[in-house]
């Protein structure tokens, strides 16, 4: 099983302690590494190949709820600004990856994309340290959809 189905699927069984919640088009995820506090994805339920994939209002529900989990991470970071990328190169199954960016970041990484970061030595994800954050950008996503 691929890591996105296999992400999705442990979403869908409320064993996934990244979920921030589930929107109209998927879920939105905390990363797995947070070098970037605020790092997410949003991986599509159900899971298709890419984005050329979906029906034009599934892909448009996408790519709307891609926008509005940029925003809420926005807010909640305080953020310079938002970077999205759908690559799927590596895994071959939609998702986007959420990247805020920061004018904190240090200069040779700022303007550059994150893959330039060093991954494997990267915070990972901890409840415990990120676990505001997180139930902070599900809080701004319901106030968002309900307010």
């Amino acid at each position: 099983m691929s890591l996105i189905t296999q992400r999705v699927a442990l979403a869908r069984n409320g064993a996934n302690d990244k979920v921030i919640c589930r929107m109209p088009s998927g879920w939105a995820v905390m990363g797995d590494v947070q070098f970037l506090q605020g790092y997410c994805l949003l991986l599509p339920d159900p899971v298709v190949p890419s984005l050329n994939d979906l029906s034009g209002p599934a892909r448009t529900a996408y790519l709307l709820d891609m926008a509005r989990l940029g925003d809420a991470v926005l807010e909640a970071t305080g953020a310079l600004r938002m970077n999205y990328e759908i690559l799927g190169n590596s895994e071959p199954e939609l998702h986007c990856h959420i990247f805020p960016r920061y004018a904190s970041e240090p200069d040779d990484k700022r303007r550059m994309p994150v893959w330039f970061y060093d991954w494997k030595n990267a915070p990972p994800y901890d409840e415990e340290v990120h676990g505001e954050l997180r139930r902070r950008i599900a809080a701004l996503l319901d106030n968002a959809t309900h307010g």
